[in-house]
């Protein structure tokens, strides 16, 4: 079975407090975004046990312990006839950029088992096997726009159509590690809610919407100042950081988004939400 696990973007993001399992309550609104990886999942050749084999974008780590594995091995233990499969993984997607490309693959290997072996799981089930994988795994499983909660687990519906919005997603060849930006992170409440914000046109997020990992980050990477900065002169109606970055992105009300030029080193792309 061959999927295409997606991307997603963060409209708005605020840590608000720190929790006492050592998380962080976040409030965040999660959008797909059609960057894809490519993912196909097949029964092992007999004999054999599962196995990943890796392609595109390095991917750092011992394949034995990727998401993908850990997700097949999680419902393993649960559907112990489940059969060793040959797990295939091109990467395309960057990593460490606040795409949430690792969490999508998890969450897409959990769907392919399900559909590839029967298994008539709900989608409440195959959310709550993603929440134990990451905070934002769950998000993939339906893949559509959520006010995201709590540890970025909790999700709650929002009317927002994005549809027919141009978009340019930069990453500038730049990893931030999590562990790092949640480092240089002070919790706060957000000057405005969310939601309320979101609710008003595009054309007033920039003075309402922000992500918080932006002043986090921007003083020791002043790049992402700068692309964000490049996208609002080439036309975007709004521009952040996305997650904990440090992919930088443009929203184009109108549509398609305007020619923009950048780093041979950059990864970019650009497309219709």
């Amino acid at each position: 079975m061959l999927v295409f696990p997606n991307a997603k973007l963060n409209l708005g993001l605020y840590v608000t407090q720190r929790r006492p399992d050592g998380f962080h309550t976040l409030e965040s609104v999660f959008v797909p975004l059609p960057w894809t990886d490519a993912f196909e999942m097949l029964p092992a050749v007999a004999g054999q046990s599962t196995s990943l084999t890796l392609t595109g974008r390095p991917i750092p780590g011992d394949p034995a312990t990727n998401l993908c594995v850990r997700a097949y091995e999680l419902l393993q233990a649960d559907f112990p006839e489940l059969p060793p499969v040959q797990l295939y993984l091109h990467k395309i997607v960057p990593i460490g950029a606040g795409l949430g490309g690792g969490s999508a693959d998890a969450a897409f290997a959990l769907k392919a088992a399900n559909e590839l072996f029967s298994l008539n799981l709900s989608t409440e089930a195959l959310e709550s096997y993603a929440r134990q994988l990451g905070s934002d795994c769950a998000f993939f499983i339906r893949n559509k726009p959520v006010l995201a909660v709590e540890k970025g687990d909790v999700f709650e519906e929002i009317d927002l159509n994005l549809n027919g919005v141009g978009c340019v997603v930069v990453y500038p060849n730049l990893h931030i590690s999590t562990a790092e930006a949640y480092a240089r992170i002070a919790p706060q409440l957000p000057q405005h809610p969310l939601r309320a914000a979101l609710a008003q046109p595009m054309s007033t997020w920039r003075n309402t919407i922000s992500n918080d990992f932006e002043t986090a980050l921007t003083p020791s990477h002043p790049v992402l100042a700068e692309i964000k900065q490049q996208l609002y002169d080439a036309g975007a109606t709004y521009a952040s950081l996305s997650g904990s970055g440090s992919a930088v992105y443009g929203l184009w009300e109108s549509g398609e988004p305007a020619a923009t030029t950048w780093p041979a080193e950059y990864t970019v792309w650009q497309g219709m939400l």
